[in-house]
């Protein structure tokens, strides 16, 4: 039977490195979407496959190749649809990561109850505009949408 997952993903390195921060976030959710992941090109017979997240002109892509190497399919989404909820989040986690060198346990958790609910926006939003192109679980999407806002974030 075919693995409809990832068993790789690379984010454009020629935007440049982030604060240690964001760049941990990064290693968080691309170890954890390696983990456990259901990603399905449509229309495709099966992986594991590769992906490429970049950024270019305003328009996230999404490279998608297999194990092997060999192109599976390119997708490219406008960013539009992303920068409210995005310029949001970036907004909460500041709040957040001051939070957690500052405030009490009742104040982080109910930012950190916030910046889910704004990541849990972002990532229908994902699974929305890849509909049709890609199937993914929900927690893919959420990992998803942590790197595209790493690649916000640097870009």
């Amino acid at each position: 039977m075919p693995a409809f997952r990832l068993c790789d993903v690379v984010l454009d390195e020629t935007i440049g490195r982030a604060t240690p921060d964001v760049e941990h976030e990064r290693a968080v959710a691309i170890f954890d979407l390696i983990e456990e992941n259901s990603f399905e090109p449509v229309g495709h017979t099966g992986g594991p496959y590769r992906l490429n997240l970049s950024l270019m002109d305003s328009k996230l892509i999404f490279a998608i190749s297999t194990e092997d190497g060999k192109a599976v399919a390119t997708h490219i989404l406008s960013l539009t649809p992303f920068r409210r909820i995005v310029k949001d989040y970036f907004l909460i986690c500041e709040s957040y990561y001051q939070a957690i060198r500052s405030a009490t346990p009742s104040q982080i958790e109910a930012i950190d109850m916030g910046r889910r609910g704004i990541h849990n926006d972002g990532s229908q939003t994902l699974m929305d505009r890849l509909s049709g192109k890609i199937k993914l679980d929900f927690d893919t999407a959420r990992r998803l949408f942590t790197l595209v806002c790493v690649l916000y974030w640097r870009g």
